[in-house]
């Protein structure tokens, strides 16, 4: 299917990869690689305003997405994952007709090159999910604009007859058939990639909406739909790394995804690790979350992901969040859990993961003023009633303040202070 204001009225300009030459897989492991990313954000009225009605789509379809995943690990782990109870699924949104739509509120996009000989494609890199789609050739109307995955014209592409049907919690699909090809990333190339070729996109994903071409989930194979394994897995198991752990630093100053390892010229210090508590999404807990130095929520399981703009949780933790916010306020007429801030707001707030606690910057924190001219804003912490408390979604809101280090060999995400 997703980061100083959070958020920008226009779309950076795009950044090309600093792509190396396609190769084929090989027994050498490579070093780390660096992809640029480029910012989209639809979060912004033309008068700078938010667009609460986009905001609020995007917490339903980071929900929803969660859900999916959590129905895919069911099914391809033959038990249910731990956090299925911490999620309601019988509640009724009202707003949005297409959580797809969601994905283009915001998200961090950069190249890969699909199939032989190789064909460039823009894709949104998302921790919260792990598979990768591409509009086909014999995609609908809604996939006009975007470069089109043909796999005719791959002499690597592999018809594996299966299909795929991406559903989110509104009835939306994506869908098509599976095939497998190369792949390539910045140099690091994985063949037989399982890649979905979708035949149909939702409304949400037409290029005005969603620049980038498709997806790529860098979560586990227990949620991936195709039950097949992420490319950044298939880029281990292949060597094409020497680190298998991944980083990203979002910034409108500069946005990057280092492949194999962190890139040591955009943190400082050393790495905060927090174990993995249940392999499928980026799942850990965060020790607390607190304001003006009181911790407020305690210690909550904690989904990272970064195609998540806000930081989502239950409406008893999030209130109590916003208590302790002179000014503060509760704002039902722009959306089920939106609260406002003065747009003065200048509260610390932090959060705490392996003992160290990481601030979170009043700059990200304020999303922009509720309308034109006011001196009322959009707050970056979200309620979603559909969670109950056992978890959190942990978004760019926060992500924007540190390094983060996805480490799939060691099952644990990293944190570091950003240089």
């Amino acid at each position: 299917m997703f980061f100083s204001t959070a958020f920008v009225v226009a779309a950076l300009p795009f950044l090309l990869a600093h792509a190396a030459p396609l190769s084929e897989a090989s027994s050498v492991a490579r070093s780390g690689q660096a992809i640029p990313l480029a910012k989209r954000s639809n979060l912004r009225r033309v008068d700078g305003s938010v667009d609460y009605v986009a905001l609020q789509r995007n917490i339903g379809h980071s929900v929803a997405k969660i859900q999916k995943g959590l129905v895919a690990f069911e099914k391809n782990m033959g038990e249910a994952h731990g956090l299925a109870q911490g999620i309601k699924t019988t509640v009724k949104r009202g707003t949005g007709s297409d959580a797809l739509t969601d994905d283009s509120a915001q998200l961090w996009y950069g190249t890969i090159s699909v199939g032989t000989p190789a064909v460039k494609f823009t894709v949104d890199f998302d921790t919260g999910s792990s598979d990768l789609f591409l509009p086909s050739s014999t995609c609908n109307s809604t996939c006009s604009g975007h470069t089109a995955y043909d796999t005719s014209a791959s002499s690597t592409a592999k018809d594996i007859k299966k299909t795929f049907q991406l559903q989110y919690g509104d009835g939306s699909t994506v869908s098509g058939e599976q095939y497998t090809d190369t792949v390539s990333i910045a140099g690091l190339t994985a063949t037989a990639q399982t890649v979905g070729a979708a035949s149909t996109y939702s409304q949400g994903f037409e290029s005005s909406q969603f620049p980038a071409d498709g997806l790529m989930g860098m979560g586990f194979q227990s949620i991936s739909d195709y039950n097949a394994p992420p490319v950044f897995q298939t880029l281990i198991s292949q060597n094409q790394v020497d680190d298998p752990s991944f980083g990203f630093k979002f910034s409108e100053s500069g946005a990057e995804l280092y492949l194999g390892g962190a890139d040591s010229s955009l943190y400082s210090g050393d790495f905060t690790y927090s174990p993995v508590t249940q392999q499928g999404y980026w799942q850990t807990k965060f020790d607390s979350f607190s304001v003006d130095g009181k911790s407020v929520v305690s210690s909550t399981a904690a989904i990272i992901d970064t195609g998540t703009t806000q930081i989502v949780g239950d409406s008893t933790g999030i209130a109590a969040i916003y208590k302790g916010i002179s000014g503060a306020a509760s704002a039902p007429q722009f959306g089920d859990g939106i609260y406002t801030i003065p747009c003065s707001y200048n509260t610390s707030t932090s959060i705490t993961f392996g003992g160290k606690l990481f601030d979170i910057a009043a700059s990200t924190v304020n999303l922009g003023p509720a309308s034109q001219g006011s001196d009322t804003c959009i707050g970056g912490f979200a309620a979603d009633d559909q969670l109950s408390g056992q978890f959190w979604i942990v978004g760019d809101v926060f992500l924007q303040n540190v390094y983060t280090k996805f480490d799939v060999g060691n099952s644990q995400v990293g944190l570091a202070t950003l240089a």
